[in-house]
């Protein structure tokens, strides 16, 4: 089984409009909602691709409400620890030429509510997944990633950590299965100015030497580099198409590459994710099993 976990879980507002004043009532063309967060998009893609996840997180109000039924209805099993204050985050997604966006705070998590969250995770099982994607809100330890992953050393359970600076770095002890740092990221951790391929794939593979079994890093429109847990590099191109989304390519890669990585051939597990994050980028929402199987 796979889990995957969402601190801070939301309802995507997506508005389109011509163009936004400031100051001025704008009026939208066309909207969408969607359920947001990364771990939640994870398993949304996985669902596409036809693999089993169950979401852990925290939900709060009638917006967590509404998260949880939403995700339950695409056939999503869920175990939300339900907060007493608050309310799950509405996020604003302002496209008007460029895109905007205004995300929400989310509520506040007590102890007693990481202890719950901390009950569900004890029961994976070995041979599972855990997906830990995004960041931390601000009333969660900053270093609730490492207490998981703590908690969870010595058994034998495939970690995916998807997050930035020290969130990544600082996990890196626990010889998670796959990161997936983007090109820019990558550059952050180590303070330099990646120039091409041959310096992805040098600092990428400096991950690894940390601790890290695969390295996934995105290169937006450059593709993506892999360097898997036998020190083989994959490179793979971009897919085409039309951009028309920046929200969940990210999430739809890992999505693909556990789904690919079943099959126990990296160089295909990094073509699926490089076509599950095409696809995402290519769509209004989260990738879909036919627009992927077409770009794979």
């Amino acid at each position: 089984m796979i889990y995957t976990v969402t601190f801070n879980p939301a309802i995507d507002y997506v508005v389109h409009t011509d163009t936004i004043s400031l100051g001025e009532v704008n009026r939208a063309t066309k909207e969408e909602m969607y359920i947001g967060g990364k771990g939640i998009n994870v398993s949304q893609v996985l669902k596409e691709l036809g693999f089993s996840s169950k979401a852990l997180g925290f939900v709060a109000g009638f917006t967590g409400e509404a998260i949880e039924k939403g995700i339950q209805e695409k056939g999503i099993d869920c175990s939300f620890v339900h907060l007493a204050k608050g309310a799950s985050r509405i996020n604003v997604k302002i496209k008007a030429g460029e895109e905007t966006e205004l995300n929400g705070q989310g509520p506040e998590i007590t102890q007693a509510d990481i202890d719950k969250l901390m009950e569900y995770i004890n029961e994976i099982q070995d041979n599972d997944t855990l997906v830990l994607a995004g960041s931390i809100p601000s009333t969660l330890p900053s270093n609730m990633y490492e207490q998981i992953l703590e908690k969870l050393q010595g058994r034998n359970i495939q970690i995916v950590v998807d997050a930035t600076k020290e969130l990544l770095v600082n996990v890196l002890k626990y010889h998670p299965f796959l990161i997936k740092p983007n090109h820019h990221e990558l550059a952050e951790i180590f303070q330099v100015n990646l120039q091409g391929l041959d310096d992805i794939e040098k600092y990428a593979k400096k991950l690894q030497e940390m601790g890290a079994k695969n390295v996934l890093v995105s290169m937006a429109g450059d593709g993506a580099l892999l360097v898997d847990e036998n020190q083989k590099v994959h490179v793979a191109g971009v897919c085409k198409g039309q951009v028309k989304n920046s929200v969940g390519a990210g999430d739809s890669m890992v999505a693909g590459f556990l789904a690919g990585s079943q099959k126990k051939d990296y160089g295909y597990a990094l073509k699926l994710a490089t076509a599950a994050g095409g696809a995402t980028a290519f769509s209004e929402g989260l990738a879909t099993k036919e627009v992927i199987e077409r770009l794979l």
